[in-house]
């Protein structure tokens, strides 16, 4: 039974896993995301995240504990420089797993595991998550605003419809008919 055994052993040794891990974190402090299988991303995610907490405070012991783990200079200067900045007001949480299609050759779950802070994609939607966009192209917020307007159609229905917002464009076309 494995009670109390959190680390996947991801079939090697430990020294052989060790700097395994050691250098994944190192790429994926370099180049903010990385490509790698499922088992080895939510080990990588177990083993960088407490680095990245430990970068917050900028000492120069806990440099040199994180300089044990990845033993990379460059590594650790970036880590403690900018992303310890970024992630300054993270609780915790500081990357994401994301699958993607199963590798060709012996169909391995693939992932993609990223640093939080530094993907634009999502920031971006979050911050245009109130503007809603139907299917036909118009947002919802200028459709509940735009003021209503009764047309009379054949046999005396009414229907309500929105009064769009005239563009340039048709202002000009107006006004080079006459209008």
């Amino acid at each position: 039974m494995r009670h109390g055994k959190k680390n996947n052993h991801l079939g090697r040794t430990d020294s052989h896993r060790k700097a395994m891990l050691a250098n994944m974190a190192s790429s994926l402090i370099k180049h903010k995301r990385i490509s790698t299988t499922l088992a080895k991303a939510k080990a990588l995610r177990m083993y960088v995240e407490p680095l990245i907490t430990k970068s917050k405070n900028d000492t120069t012991h806990s440099r040199r504990i994180v300089f044990g783990y990845l033993q990379d200079k460059e590594t650790v200067t970036e880590l403690f420089r900018d992303i310890a900045t970024k992630v300054a007001n993270r609780p915790g949480g500081y990357t994401r797993i994301i699958k993607l299609n199963n590798r060709l050759g012996d169909n391995a779950e693939m992932a993609l595991i990223e640093l939080v802070d530094y993907n634009e994609v999502y920031g971006k939607e979050a911050e245009g998550a109130e503007k809603k966009i139907t299917r036909r192209g118009r947002s919802k917020t200028k459709k509940a605003d735009a003021p209503k307007e009764a047309v009379v159609v054949a046999e005396d229905k009414v229907e309500e419809t929105t009064v769009a917002e005239e563009t340039p464009a048709t202002e000009e076309s107006k006004e080079d008919k006459g209008e």
